[in-house]
């Protein structure tokens, strides 16, 4: 078969990154079953002038949006307070912690139940994502533990007293604060699939710097 010029061309670019054809298939494949999933949350802010602690509270809450994912998951089994009490614990988990857990007896049962409770709306947050997509957000301290309870297979046999091992031995070894804050983290993270910035980082406000800085760490971002 002769090759044209043109597509000779085309043919060695393409195997710079894709030195063979199972290569370029696999990527193939990847690219077009990515099209199927649905589309990641896109977040554009606008009209920031500097105002550091506004912008923060904009990124944590995803503008609403995991306030919304949290009433369609459990309008059924929370109350309006306690929908706002998990909203806010995302948001600002080393604060409102404290806070949750004053006056609580049991407090296993308590860190119990907000372990399922913030898994299960990672599961959500991850679905529109493939799931190399959700290793690279995973906070690294507890990645590999992440990894295996966001795979919802708890109801399959044995896996359930693993899964239930995996969170009675996190509260046993006291991490359950800091795995808390790692779930808020990754609830954060997969809200927003990409942030649009529409001008007016700087002015009036005085911790602009500080926005930048962010900006600069954001995992997917563009100012327009």
């Amino acid at each position: 078969m002769t090759i044209s010029p043109e597509k000779q061309a085309y043919l060695q670019l393409l195997a710079q990154q894709y030195p063979t054809i199972q290569a370029a298939a696999a990527e193939i494949i990847n690219l077009t079953a990515r099209m199927q999933l649905p589309k990641g949350t896109e977040h554009f802010v606008s009209d920031i002038h500097g105002e550091y602690g506004a912008f923060q509270h904009i990124l944590r809450s995803g503008s609403g949006s995991i306030m919304r994912h949290i009433k369609e998951q459990f309008a059924d089994e929370l109350t309006e307070q306690e929908m706002c009490d998990l909203a806010t614990l995302i948001y600002y988990p080393e604060q409102k912690l404290a806070l949750l857990l004053d006056g609580v007896g049991d407090t296993a049962a308590w860190y119990r139940a907000a372990f399922f409770q913030l898994i299960k709306l990672c599961r959500v947050l991850a679905s529109k994502y493939t799931r190399a997509d959700v290793r690279a957000a995973l906070p690294p301290a507890f990645a590999p533990i992440l990894e295996e309870l966001l795979h919802e297979q708890e109801g399959i046999g044995n896996k359930h007293e693993y899964y239930l091992t995996i969170i009675d031995t996190i509260i046993s070894l006291d991490q359950a604060d800091e795995f808390i804050g790692a779930l808020a983290e990754l609830c954060q993270r997969l809200a927003i699939a990409r942030l649009h910035v529409i001008g007016d980082v700087y002015d009036r406000g005085p911790a602009a710097h500080r926005i930048m800085d962010t900006l600069m760490a954001y995992h997917d971002v563009d100012v327009q």
